[in-house]
């Protein structure tokens, strides 16, 4: 099984291959932006809820230096592509992996920041897809790394903001602040209840001495998830409006309890209420697996997992056959506590609560069935909890 590790051989490697891209710099840092995983919490962040992430030890990985001129330019390592802009005009791309950093450096200029001219190169090892958000490792990586390039002094939070504002716009996801938030804020060892209409967080410390967080990946890339992920938070909008319409003081989700959502139940379409009422039952969920990991109660926090995958499946409706299969699979083997989808969905992975004694019957019997449903061979990552964005070396 694969430990999910970013080495200093990886930050040895993008390091070459900056100085055999742009050549020998003076000034220049090497910035670690990790992938997170979110315990439980899903399409929730977007609805000011509750979520419960942590970062996770695979990361994009930046090298940056400063120039001297308004040129910027950008290197895409793992894919083995380039973009070039001027620092003074961050225009759309026709290159999408682009967009994700001109974006930032978009959103820094609107926030007042004065910028100049860098080459940057990035390559990491978190896999594109698999919902452990390497969208939000490239975004607020680069943010960090270019706060700390220039100097420029913005907390962490703001930058999150930010880098969250950046993919609203330049990408055209109107994502949660969670990703980012999880990159910049998370503590080793722990996850951190994070309220997204507060921003208020709190961290709770994760005994694993005797567990093992493994997520399962499906191979099965989220095309759908862009799209659907915009559709969803469309379709919690509209409830919200209604029940606002019809005399009740509420302007997101959050502000709705489910007793309400009940009482309005008849002014909403079908497929509105379950959008609703997954969100609702899941900031519950969040609130309960944030005192089950306090109180060590580990089989609990499995019980949630599962509800909130089942809330997923059938209210919320992202899942997918193959993720249902890995969870379906993952229930019937002795020692795993939980298991869920994780992300936007339509894809991805799976996070798994497993005792560690029963690791390798995990593997092996999820492996079995996994390919004897679908013909393909999934994918294992063992996590371990990591602190946010950092400088590995200047």
């Amino acid at each position: 099984m694969e430990t999910l590790s970013a080495s200093n051989d990886l930050f040895r490697a993008v390091r070459e291959k900056f100085f055999g891209s742009y050549g020998k710099k003076d000034e220049v840092i090497v910035v670690r932006s990790p992938g997170r995983i979110n315990l439980i919490g899903e399409h929730t962040d977007y609805n000011d809820g509750l979520v419960l992430p942590a970062a996770i030890n695979r990361s994009i990985n930046f090298v940056i230096s400063r120039r001297k001129d308004s040129r910027c330019r950008l290197y895409a390592s793992d894919i083995q592509d380039s973009c070039e802009f001027d620092v003074n005009a961050p225009e759309k791309s026709s290159k999408r992996w682009a967009n994700y950093l001109i974006g930032v450096v978009d959103q820094l200029q609107k926030n007042g920041y004065a910028l100049h001219g860098f080459d940057c190169l990035f390559g990491g090892d978190i896999p594109i897809g698999a919902g452990l958000s390497s969208s939000a490792a490239i975004e607020a990586g680069l943010a960090f790394a270019l706060n700390e390039i220039f100097e420029l002094g913005i907390e962490r939070v703001q930058l999150a903001a930010m880098a969250q504002e950046s993919e609203h716009q330049f990408v055209g996801v109107m994502c949660g602040i969670m990703d980012q938030f999880a990159n910049l804020i998370a503590k080793e060892d722990s996850v951190f209840q994070l309220d997204c209409r507060s921003l208020d967080y709190r961290y709770i410390p994760f005994d694993m001495k005797n567990l093992s967080l493994v997520l399962c990946d499906t191979g099965i890339k989220h095309d759908l998830a862009n799209s659907e992920y915009n559709l969803r938070r469309r379709q919690c909008e509209s409830g919200v409006r209604k029940i606002a319409s019809v005399g009740h003081p509420v302007s997101r989700l959050r502000d709705v309890s489910i007793d309400l959502l009940e009482n309005c139940r008849h002014e909403l379409e079908p497929v509105v209420y379950d959008r609703c009422r997954y969100v609702l039952e899941e900031n519950d969920r969040v609130r309960s697996a944030s005192k089950a990991l306090e109180m060590k109660e580990y089989e609990k926090l499995g019980d949630l997992l599962y509800a909130s995958h089942d809330g997923l499946r059938n209210k919320y409706s992202v899942s997918c056959n193959e993720l249902d299969l890995l969870v379906d699979t993952a229930s019937q083997i002795d020692g795993v506590l939980g298991a869920r989808m994780m992300g936007a969905g339509f894809g991805g992975c799976t996070i798994n609560l497993i005792e560690k004694d029963s690791l390798q019957d995990f593997r092996v019997g999820v492996k079995r069935e996994y390919q004897r449903k679908t013909g393909k061979e999934p994918e294992f990552y063992e996590c371990k909890l990591v602190s946010g964005a950092d400088v590995v070396s200047r």
